[in-house]
């Protein structure tokens, strides 16, 4: 038992770091401005920081997955029970249109109680969902509602599991 749970944290970890690595590549790309250096946090603060003007960014890293079937085959692996139940939820009540802007609208619910000790930190949603992709995210932007109060300086998302198609900035 104890090593599936060193398995699962490991193979978490490496999702956060790949999902933070495309956002800081398109980032770049797209900006000019160089974020460097990746390492990851203990539980409690955000998922992994790095080097962005010279000083300490952190980021919180989420996934968006379409429905429990997807994220086990995405992840090729069973999922944890809460993971399961919020996907068994998502599937149930939403038509397979209205998921990605459902799945989207609850992680930015859920993780705006999330409060951290630090100065800046982003979120960075990796959608992990085949049929989705950035024009989709960018066409339902009017529709994404962000919480009033959250803890984030600015919000992302990459817009595909590899990082083809770039990232799409939904906050400010």
């Amino acid at each position: 038992m104890a090593s599936e749970l060193n398995n699962s944290e490991h193979e978490k970890i490496v999702l956060e770091h790949q999902a933070a690595k495309l956002f800081m590549r398109w980032y770049e790309h797209d900006t000019g401005n160089p974020i460097r250096h990746l390492w990851h946090n203990r539980p409690a603060k955000p998922d992994v920081s790095c080097r962005f003007e010279g000083d300490r960014l952190d980021l919180e890293v989420a996934h968006l997955y379409g429905s429990e079937q997807e994220a086990m085959q995405i992840l090729k692996r069973e999922l944890s029970d809460q993971t399961r139940q919020e996907l068994q939820a998502l599937e149930k009540n939403t038509m397979p249109h209205g998921r990605l802007l459902t799945a989207l609208n609850r992680i930015l619910f859920n993780k705006s109680f999330k409060r951290y000790k630090t100065k800046r930190v982003w979120l960075v949603i990796r959608n992990a969902h085949p049929a989705w992709g950035k024009d989709q995210i960018l066409a339902l932007q009017h529709c994404i509602s962000i919480p009033s109060t959250h803890p984030f300086e600015q919000i992302w998302i990459v817009g595909d599991w590899d990082g083809k198609s770039g990232i799409v900035q939904l906050f400010p």
